[in-house]
């Protein structure tokens, strides 16, 4: 009698347990993190018998119980089918609801982000719209200006993408003191970097400039010069600015920024009003409404970090170790910008050889070029923000790694396929936004196919890129990046 009681007992037990063990909070959920481990039962058809019950870390106990006659045998048996059906319905209920959650999720940070990568060259695209309508000679001279001002700019992404990475890989260990270290040494490498191209433009501008041109394009060299010289003051704010941003949507947060470069894009066109429209002084007038705007902007980035709790004005210099370390990520990431913008400057000096009207032409598509292939840079900024916690962080899932991919690239898709009708549209049917030079405007509509064709595809590649530089697969984009721009200069060449 005692036997059976004990048996009896036993057998509830661990009836008892596991139906508890299989709630929905466990097991229905496939990226689970909590401490709480699914338990998994594998039934012995004996009388007596070993059930093993193995967690989702590996470790193993062995529960003894006693299954009374063959009844309870069937009754283990149609339970565990109904309960592995049921777990493998609501895993993939769940996998299409996360999808479309990080679909979502996605979308609420990249668009406010969109708005930070399109102020930049919206800003340059409102100086050649005002600019090319007073004078083609004035925005021919703006090729070359933009390469030393918004090419240089680009080629100092390698700041941002370093920052966003540090600053998310830190936030994703949860060490508020070492995220405020890494920010103060980058912010310190920023202020550097933007007193050297401040010297840079004052005392050697004109010298590279003539040198860019060409002899044959002498007549667009003073006005080029000013512009450059003028943006140039603002060299130190921008780069300064820069690691603000940064530091800010590595901490997943993009309206801080967003605001502030709203309000400096309003400061930039209500500049080139009253200076180009208004005072008609030119392109001069349009440097000066730039870099305004652009001071304006990174004060506003360095106030955004400090509401967040972190110091933007605590600079550290770097040690000789964490400049290896800054240098690791960087390294890399500034041979893959000095390729993407070798390549732009690269056209840019070829379609200046070629005379006013194309490098007019020119100015316009790259200009463009610039404002529709912006909105998928943010899929690469939210893949840097969003994947270190999933590769390296306290709740590391490669699951939600690979579907936050998957949403990446169905967005990168949907979106080129739109910015790419759209980007080509603008040039072909409403070209007198730009100018009213016939010739400049016939230059313009030989490019629209290949035009729609490259914006169709950045988005995807965007993803691509953001995912690699997440996980510092650095070596792989930078000998990719210069070995496409290797190809693209032989087209050149050619």
């Amino acid at each position: 009698m005692n036997l059976k009681t004990m048996a009896l007992h036993s057998h509830t037990t661990h009836l008892q347990t596991h139906k508890r063990s299989s709630h929905p909070s466990i097991l229905y959920n496939p990226f689970q993190t909590s401490h709480r481990s699914s338990v998994r039962y594998a039934v012995q058809p004996r009388s007596f018998g070993a059930l093993v019950a193995k967690s989702e870390r590996g470790n193993g106990r062995l529960i003894t119980a006693c299954i009374a006659g063959s009844n309870a045998d069937s009754f283990e048996e149609e339970e565990e089918q109904v309960v592995v059906e049921v777990v493998g319905s609501k895993k993939e209920e769940l996998v299409e609801q996360s999808l479309w959650k990080q679909v979502k999720d996605i979308v609420m940070f990249s668009g406010p982000a969109t708005g930070l990568w399109i102020c930049a060259p919206l800003m340059s695209l409102i100086s050649t719209a005002v600019i090319g309508q007073a004078s083609s000679t004035e925005l021919a001279a703006l090729g070359p200006g933009t390469v030393f001002c918004d090419n240089m700019n680009l080629l100092f992404m390698f700041l941002s993408i370093a920052t966003s990475n540090m600053v998310a890989t830190a936030l994703a260990k949860r060490d508020k003191k070492e995220l405020q270290h890494q920010i103060s040494i980058l912010l310190f490498i920023g202020l550097t970097c933007g007193v050297l191209m401040l010297l840079f433009t004052q005392f050697l501008g004109s010298w590279a400039l003539t040198a860019f041109a060409g002899p044959k394009n002498v007549h667009i060299i003073p006005a080029a010069s000013k512009y450059v010289q003028i943006r140039g003051l603002a060299w130190p704010a921008i780069l300064f600015g820069l690691v603000a941003q940064s530091a800010s949507l590595g901490m997943k947060d993009s309206m801080g920024p967003l605001k502030a470069l709203v309000v400096a894009s309003v400061v930039n066109g209500l500049g080139h009003v009253v200076l180009c429209n208004l005072l008609h002084y030119g392109i001069t007038g349009a440097a000066w409404a730039t870099m305004a705007s652009q001071i304006v902007a990174a004060c506003m980035m360095i106030e955004a970090l400090n509401k967040k709790g972190f110091s933007a004005f605590s600079i550290t210099v770097p040690s000789p170790r964490e400049c290896l370390q800054i240098f690791g990520i960087a390294g890399p990431v500034f041979v893959t910008m000095f390729s993407k913008v070798a390549f732009y400057s690269l056209m840019t000096y070829f379609a200046t050889a070629m005379g006013t009207n194309i490098v007019a032409a020119h100015q316009v598509m790259i200009q463009m070029y610039g404002m529709c292939v912006v909105w998928g840079e943010p899929l690469s900024q939210t893949a840097q923000s969003f994947m270190p916690e999933l590769l390296y962080g306290v709740n590391r899932s490669l699951e939600k790694a690979r579907m936050l991919l998957k949403s990446l690239v169905i967005i990168g898709a949907i979106l080129g396929l739109a910015i790419g009708v759209i980007g080509m549209s603008v040039p072909w049917l409403f070209p007198n936004i730009f100018t009213f030079d016939l010739k400049v405007i016939q230059e313009m509509h030989k490019v629209l196919f290949l035009f729609f064709l490259s914006l169709s595809i950045t988005p995807c590649t965007h993803s691509l890129e953001g995912t690699l530089l997440a996980g510092r697969d650095l070596t792989f984009i930078s000998l990719s990046m210069s070995s496409c721009f290797s190809l693209g200069a032989l087209l050149l060449l050619v």
